[in-house]
């Protein structure tokens, strides 16, 4: 099942679609959160319990002046506030459209993530991030949020 969002266009102007018991993705979900498990172990040591939220798939387009600003991917909702780490797929042909990046600031530093299809970043939730605005093609990118208890 797809599920339409619509969101705060001076924020983000972006089609959504959560993805909701689709068939066939059960292998995928696998393969992100062992991903997700690993990279925590790894570099985080996060108290994680749960993948509370479907995946989200995102549309950036030119022609709407797609992008996201800055955010952080920790809200005021049940289940924003419990955000830990976020996974993106790159979904894109990296040469399918031009800006776009996803740019990640964990200190003062900017990094822009890899644009290769099938890359993933992983980052805290509440690390500031934003899609820059895509100037020509679309971009599309799938986004999966690791939860645990509230940060303190």
């Amino acid at each position: 099942m797809l599920v339409q969002k619509k969101r705060n266009p001076a924020l983000r102007t972006a089609s959504l679609v959560w993805l909701d018991e689709v068939d066939g993705l059960g292998w995928v979900m696998d393969r992100l959160i062992e991903i997700i498990r690993t990279s925590n172990i790894d570099q985080f040591d996060f108290d994680l319990r749960e993948f509370a939220e479907s995946p989200q798939v995102a549309r950036y387009d030119a022609s709407d002046n797609g992008h996201f600003a800055w955010h952080s991917d920790v809200g005021e909702g049940i289940l924003a506030r419990k955000r830990k780490l976020t996974l993106v797929v790159q979904l894109s042909e990296p040469d399918s459209y031009e800006g776009g990046d996803l740019e990640v600031m964990p200190s003062a530093q900017i990094l822009s993530a890899n644009r290769g299809q099938g890359c993933v970043s992983i980052f805290p939730s509440f690390t500031l991030h934003q899609v820059a605005p895509v100037q020509s093609g679309v971009r599309y990118s799938l986004t999966l949020w690791a939860h645990g208890p509230v940060f303190r």
